[in-house]
């Protein structure tokens, strides 16, 4: 992934923030795998933001991005990342592409990256971010993305970044064989728990990676959280 001159020209400040977010809020943390690291020192997480939030990028918090959503901390992108343990090629699926950061994390992973986001004007300016960036296989969607992407399933990987009271169903049919689902499930408002589920021959494993913190998954027909 070549990242467009709009990020080679950045200022120093941002450079320094990131190599020290990634050292001190992500490394320290535990999160070891060197490609996961690489990307999060890639990403310039300040793109993603608003611009009067820009300078606080780099902080070890969710942050505003609009619409009553939020760009993940960046700790817990690192984990999701690592925890999902994308190979390069591998077809994933993402579910609340938000400010399109975590999608361009996993694009910097080698995968190809489909990306569901329920509100438009979220959509559209993650598309345009990604774009001028210079992401090119990062595919955008605006509908409900708790029934998946049927049409372009199985998939290697989904990744969901709201929090859901239940695994919606379609989601794991659209898992292939050997693939990995992470989801936040619990209620909003309350403390949440990062599930990891893996797709066998014989049905479902599932671990927890501990407690989260998430907005709500809603659904488009009712536009009220599942």
């Amino acid at each position: 992934m070549e990242l467009s001159a709009l990020n080679k020209s950045e200022p120093d400040f941002f450079a320094q923030a990131r190599r020290a977010m990634v050292k001190e809020q992500i490394a320290a943390r535990g999160i070891k795998d060197p490609q996961v690291l690489h990307a999060m020192n890639r990403v310039p997480r300040h793109f993603f933001v608003p611009e009067n939030l820009q300078t606080r990028a780099y902080e070890d918090t969710p942050l505003p991005i609009g619409w009553q959503q939020t760009i993940s901390q960046p700790y817990i992108v690192a984990l999701m990342s690592e925890s999902l343990e994308v190979k390069k090629g591998e077809k994933v699926l993402e579910i609340g592409t938000g400010s399109g950061f975590q999608a361009a994390v996993l694009s910097e992973l080698g995968a190809r990256v489909y990306t569901v986001e329920l509100i438009p004007e979220l959509a559209a300016r993650a598309g345009e971010t990604l774009k001028k960036l210079g992401y090119d296989n990062i595919d955008i969607y605006t509908a409900d993305g708790s029934l998946g992407l049927p049409d372009l399933a199985p998939f290697d990987a989904i990744i969901v970044t709201a929090a859901a009271d239940k695994v919606p169903h379609p989601l794991l049919e659209q898992l292939k064989t050997g693939g990995r689902m992470l989801i936040p499930v619990g209620r909003e408002g309350e403390t949440q728990e990062l599930w990891k589920i893996v797709k066998t021959a014989h049905g479902y494993h599932r671990e927890s990676l501990g407690a989260v913190i998430f907005v709500p998954l809603v659904n488009k027909s009712s536009n009220h959280k599942l």
